[in-house]
C-alpha cells in the first residue's frame, strides 16, 4: 500500500532532506585525488551525527557505511573503503541518507575529480538534465509512466542507455516504501500520481550498454562492459494542493518545482 503523507508528515520530512542536500555540498571541497572513500564516509558520518541526524545506509541489509560512493564504472552501492582513492580524473557518485525522527532524506550528486574528459563531463549533465526532466514530469494527471518516458527519451537522444535493474522508490518513516518510478516508460502507463506521495527519482546513465552486475560484496553494482555511468537524485513530495517540493535541497537552494 502506498504511504501518503500530510503535509505536516512533508514538513517533518523536508528536515531530513535538507541536511541530506547540505551534507552533499559539505563534502564537495573534500572531493579530490588522493583522497580515500573511507576518509568521505567518515567526515559525512560525522557531520550526521553532529546535527542530531542518523545515517540510514549503515546497517541497512547488512550494508557496512554510511554512505554509497561509486566511482566510474561503478553504478551504485559502492562501498566506502581505505583501499580506495579518487583519482584525477574519475567522476564520482555520493549518496546520503539521513535519517531526523524516523523520516528519511535520501539524494545523490555526481563529483568530478580533477581534470575530467569532456567525453564524461558530458555524461554528467546528460544525468542532470534527465532528473530534471524527470521531476518536471510530476504534475497534475501524470503517471509514473510519464516520468519513466522523459528521463528515457532524453537519454536515449543523447546516445546512453538506462539503467532498469535500479529504479526510484517511495520513501519516508521507511527508506523504501511501496511505489516504484522507473527511469525508462510509456508517457500515459502506471500508477497515477497523487497528493501525498513521496517518492525519490534517481535515473541512473551509461555510456555502453545497459546491463549491470553486482560484485561478490553483495552491494557494489557495475556496467557489465566497463563502460562509465553516471546517477542524480532527488527525493520528491507532491503536497495537498498539488504543489511539486524537491525537499533534497540544501537550505539556501529551497525551492518548489
Amino acid at each position: 500500500m502506498i504511504h501518503l503523507k500530510s503535509d505536516s508528515e512533508i514538513d517533518a520530512m523536508k528536515k531530513a532532506g535538507s541536511l541530506a542536500g547540505e551534507i552533499l555540498d559539505m563534502i564537495a571541497p573534500f572531493v579530490i585525488p588522493g583522497v580515500s572513500t573511507q576518509e568521505l564516509n567518515d567526515i559525512i558520518h560525522t557531520y550526521t551525527i553532529e546535527r542530531g541526524a542518523t545515517s540510514a545506509p549503515l546497517g541497512y541489509m547488512g550494508f557496512p557505511k554510511s554512505c554509497c560512493i561509486s566511482i566510474n564504472e561503478v553504478v551504485c552501492h559502492g562501498i566506502p573503503s581505505t583501499k580506495v582513492k579518487l583519482k584525477d580524473g574519475d567522476i564520482v557518485n555520493i549518496d546520503v541518507t539521513p535519517i531526523i525522527d524516523k523520516w528519511h532524506g535520501d539524494t545523490s550528486r555526481m563529483y568530478l575529480v580533477g581534470n575530467v574528459s569532456p567525453e564524461a563531463q558530458r555524461l554528467v549533465r546528460i544525468t542532470k538534465e534527465c532528473l530534471d526532466l524527470g521531476i518536471a514530469a510530476v504534475k497534475p494527471g501524470a503517471r509514473i509512466g510519464d516520468i519513466g518516458a522523459a528521463i528515457q527519451t532524453h537519454a536515449e537522444a543523447n546516445g546512453y542507455s538506462i539503467v532498469r535493474d535500479f529504479v526510484g522508490h517511495g520513501i519516508g518513516t521507511t527508506f523504501h516504501e511501496e511505489l516504484h518510478i522507473p527511469h525508462y516508460g510509456r508517457a500515459g502507463f502506471g500508477t497515477r500520481l497523487e497528493p501525498g506521495m513521496t517518492f525519490t527519482i534517481e535515473p541512473m546513465l551509461n555510456i555502453g550498454k545497459l546491463e549491470v552486475k553486482t560484485l561478490k560484496d553483495d552491494w557494489t553494482a557495475v556496467t557489465v562492459d566497463g563502460s562509465w555511468s553516471a546517477q542524480f537524485e532527488h527525493t520528491i513530495a507532491i503536497r495537498s494542493d498539488w504543489t511539486v517540493e524537491i525537499l533534497t535541497l540544501p537550505p539556501q537552494k529551497d525551492q518548489e518545482v
